[in-house]
């Protein structure tokens, strides 16, 4: 869906009950369960996943290809290739995307923005049953 080749490995972990003060630059997957206060940002564009737990809070901006969120996030997001939200995740800050898939529950405070492409962007709500 959503032309997704493959998954990128997760290379990185921040686990729960670590806290990062600073930017966080990663290559390929990043994945955050505990709570980053600065930037996080993906250094191969749309090549690479981020993925910010149901713990996980981060208190800056996050940029990455692929976006999983189903944590809190205070700060823009801009997801170049697919952002997924699940259905406990918590943005206060404008979304920038190409591709947004956001389940039943997910909360935004601000505003979407949709990247452009030369396509229209995509816009899927999922059910609780998929």
């Amino acid at each position: 869906m959503f032309g997704i080749k493959r998954q990128l490995p997760i290379r990185t972990l921040v686990g729960e009950g670590t806290v990062i003060h600073g930017e966080l630059r990663f290559v390929d997957g990043l994945r955050i369960d505990g709570e980053v206060l600065g930037d996080v940002t993906a250094a191969g564009g749309e090549r690479s996943v981020l993925v910010i737990s149901e713990k996980a809070k981060v208190t800056g901006k996050v940029r990455a290809g692929h976006v999983i969120i189903n944590g809190a996030v205070i700060g823009p997001v801009t997801s170049e290739e697919l952002l997924e939200l699940q259905p406990k995740a918590r943005i206060e800050g404008d979304v920038t995307y190409v591709a947004l898939e956001m389940h039943q529950g997910a909360t935004i405070e601000g505003e979407l923005h949709a990247l452009k492409t030369g396509d229209s962007p995509t816009l899927k709500l999922a059910s609780n049953n998929s």
